[in-house]
């Protein structure tokens, strides 16, 4: 008798479960949903709010403060869901041994990691649209003239704070531990996307610094690309560079259990 073997779609029935059982979790939790989707349209909104800020500015190239917090805020959207959200899930499914319990049904631990970072990951989609829409109707932002350019900056960024956000949960003992190192990360990266100051008005030693960091070189790139200029070479290897090897170091560090 011969023993037939599951075909593809067979195969990819654990995935699709996982998935689609990862979904409902995550739209009950309107706390991260908030923060991820919302927080950062809502900072936007505050501030193009304040008066001057929609003036131009010689001191952010000739666009307005708002304008130049755009990039900034679809930047924060990416390290809210990376670096505070999706940490939190994988470190506490690995404390309570969710991933080891998996690892003995069709399904795999990786589905479980592979549907969490492809809804955090969609939901930084969703917010980075919101702030581009709410900048361009309520403010006149305008959209990024080089969208290209602009789209493949800002993923590079998102692998890079995936990569910190996994290595940071991959990495820690429990999910108190991966909570208090985040919130560690989570401050410098605010300041080196600009949230505090945009990243295209500082200057010196202190934007030279900022520059070498993945989320400071995708700011900048970004910057570029939102007024039609393709981002410097220097700026996408920057990024590039740290997506690279946050992403392998975020794989050969992580720990099942």
């Amino acid at each position: 008798m011969t023993a037939t073997r599951p075909t593809g779609s067979r195969r990819a029935r654990p995935g699709r479960a996982v998935l689609a059982t990862e979904t409902r979790l995550f739209l009950r939790e309107p706390g991260s949903l908030f923060w991820i989707l919302m927080f950062p349209t809502l900072l936007l909104v505050v501030l193009g709010l304040v008066p001057g800020f929609d003036e131009p500015s010689a001191e952010f190239g000739g666009v307005s403060f708002v304008a130049a917090y755009v990039p900034v805020s679809c930047l924060l959207a990416a390290i809210m869901a990376g670096v505070t959200a999706m940490p939190a899930v994988i470190s506490a499914y690995r404390e309570r041994q969710v991933l080891r319990r998996i690892a003995t049904t069709p399904a795999r631990a990786a589905h479980v990691l592979g549907a969490q970072v492809a809804l955090h990951a969609a939901a930084v989609l969703v917010s980075v649209g919101l702030v581009l829409a709410v900048g361009r109707l309520a403010f006149g932002v305008p959209l990024p003239a080089a969208l290209p350019a602009w789209a493949l900056a800002y993923l590079l960024a998102l692998v890079a704070v995936f990569g910190i956000g996994a290595l940071v949960s991959g990495t820690a003992p429990s999910s108190r531990a991966a909570s208090t190192v985040g919130t560690v990360v989570f401050f410098p990266l605010m300041f080196t996307a600009g949230v505090w100051y945009p990243v295209s008005a500082m200057s010196g030693l202190v934007r030279d610094v900022v520059a070498a960091t993945p989320t400071g070189a995708a700011a900048l790139a970004l910057d570029r690309a939102q007024a039609g200029e393709l981002p410097t070479l220097l700026q996408v290897l920057v990024v590039a560079g740290w997506a690279v090897v946050l992403a392998v170091l975020a794989v050969r560090c992580f720990r099942w259990q």
